[in-house]
């Protein structure tokens, strides 16, 4: 299989060579096994001329001019913080997304690592596909490019020949993919198992930082999830909370919903998940115990709602994440 790995300028080179590398170590795997002498995988670095490019910090990196030669092509992400306009940026690399889009025409299979799914969207392929990208910038995937179909808990998504993933180390979990696709799960485990790569990945849920998402909640419901906070091991009375603000409950929900775009029953169940990650990371209070500090009474309850909203039971999240 022959793979492009673009690069381009600001590009981010830790996602460029931890996706070649596997495939390196994979190529070895192969070979040691008893497979042909020729690799499996051949992979280059391209980019828009022979001339090396600067990675995000400045990083010199050698590349091939590209061509229309590869059966898979590769998209890492950039350097990207929250709320940075992006027109500027993505208007610099023109001729990548163009280049993308005529290598899809051509029936070339498109993947992107993290906000790398912002080219592919630039060059028209997420229109009408599921993807996914970064947890952070998942917002506003959907929002510059309404006609995808975002799932932001999603690791890896494949829809047709575009495949997308989540942040920076998902590039491990794309080339392991690629691996299983094209070389079976033995070699896929074994690659992964020498390597010390997770085999099983499946949601990037478990990492998200809610208090690092952006909001749009308008004064109102900002004024509300603040209260709902302040009473958080409260139990959840709609009518008391209705009182709280000196309208009907019929009011409140319309208003919360027009400015929230949710309920604040479901604001405040991930109110308390969020609490109760906090706690599992940093310390060693007992399950119990923290069910009822952030106001749930029945465990079974409050474990379906964790393992829905993070991915993972309690359990698992605190061996993960425990500071």
């Amino acid at each position: 299989m022959r793979i492009g790995i673009l690069a381009y300028e600001g590009c981010l080179a830790a996602e460029i060579f931890v996706f070649s590398d596997l495939l390196l170590i994979a190529n070895r795997v192969v070979r040691q096994a008893g497979g042909p002498a020729e690799d499996p995988f051949q992979v280059s670095v391209i980019s828009a001329s022979a001339a090396p490019v600067a990675a995000a910090g400045g990083f010199p990196i050698g590349a091939q001019r590209w061509g229309h030669r590869f059966d898979r092509l590769i998209v890492p992400g950039f350097e990207l913080v929250p709320a940075e306009d992006l027109d500027p940026r993505l208007g610099l690399w023109r001729r990548e997304s163009a280049f993308l889009r005529a290598a899809a025409a051509r029936g070339t299979h498109v993947a992107s690592v993290c906000v790398g799914a912002f080219l592919l969207g630039e060059a028209g392929l997420l229109d009408g596909r599921r993807c996914t990208t970064s947890w952070l910038f998942a917002s506003e995937l959907g929002r510059r490019y309404p006609q995808s179909i975002v799932q932001s808990e999603s690791l890896v998504v494949r829809d047709g020949r575009v495949t997308t993933t989540a942040a920076f180390s998902a590039a491990l979990d794309l080339a392991t993919d690629i691996i299983r696709e094209h070389l079976g799960d033995d070699i896929a485990r074994a690659t992964a198992r020498i390597t010390l790569v997770a085999e099983n990945r499946t949601s990037q849920s478990p990492y998200v930082v809610e208090s690092m998402l952006p909001t749009a909640r308008g004064p109102f419901a900002q004024e509300v999830a603040d209260w709902l906070v302040a009473h958080l091991a409260d139990p959840y009375d709609l009518n008391r909370l209705a009182d709280a603000f000196h309208v009907s409950t019929r009011t409140l929900l319309r208003r919360f919903r027009a400015e929230a775009d949710e309920s604040p029953l479901t604001f405040l169940q991930r109110a308390r998940v969020r609490a109760a990650k906090r706690l599992l990371e940093t310390t060693d209070r007992p399950l119990g115990e923290i069910i009822e500090r952030i106001g749930y009474q029945d465990a079974g309850t409050f474990r379906r709602l964790f393992v829905t909203q993070v991915g993972v039971s309690p359990a698992d999240y605190r061996r993960k994440f425990r500071a």
